[in-house]
């Protein structure tokens, strides 16, 4: 198989997943950090990009969660998830829910012009231990962890 032929990039049964994961993972990730330094403040240059990370790691994750349930279908051609796979998909299930959830926090709290909750900072870091855990599954499911 020709590495740059245009089918096998295209058309491999997982590549997509594998590499637009780690958008949302990143700029979750960043979103959490930019976060965690404005200390809550809303107004201030980190607040707002953290603002913008964590949107656009939620909007990324839906390409990312769909080419996920692809790959699922071409391998196992639609068989139920077990052991390994059935935790994966769980965790990245929590992980886009929490990923969301961390966005729509903000989000409220910009469109009421309000203060942002400490609870926050419970769900973005639930959502940083969730991207841990689907990440190091993920990571068996690809073969690089064996």
């Amino acid at each position: 198989m020709n590495p740059f032929d245009p089918k096998a990039i295209i058309l491999a049964k997982h590549a997509q997943h594998v590499v637009l994961i780690h958008f949302p993972i990143a700029l979750f990730l960043v979103g959490v950090g930019l976060d965690l330094l404005s200390r809550g403040r809303r107004e201030t240059p980190l607040a707002q990009a953290a603002y913008v990370n964590l949107g656009l790691a939620a909007i990324s994750s839906v390409p990312a969660a769909v080419t996920g349930l692809v790959a699922w279908q071409l391998v196992l051609e639609g068989k139920s998830p077990k052991g390994i796979l059935l935790w994966h998909l769980l965790a990245a299930l929590l992980v886009v829910l929490l990923l969301t959830a961390s966005w729509s926090i903000h989000w409220r709290a910009r469109r009421q012009q309000a203060q942002l909750p400490n609870y926050r900072v419970a769900v973005e870091l639930s959502g940083v231990l969730a991207v841990v855990l689907a990440a190091h599954l993920g990571g068996f499911l690809s073969g690089v962890n064996m």
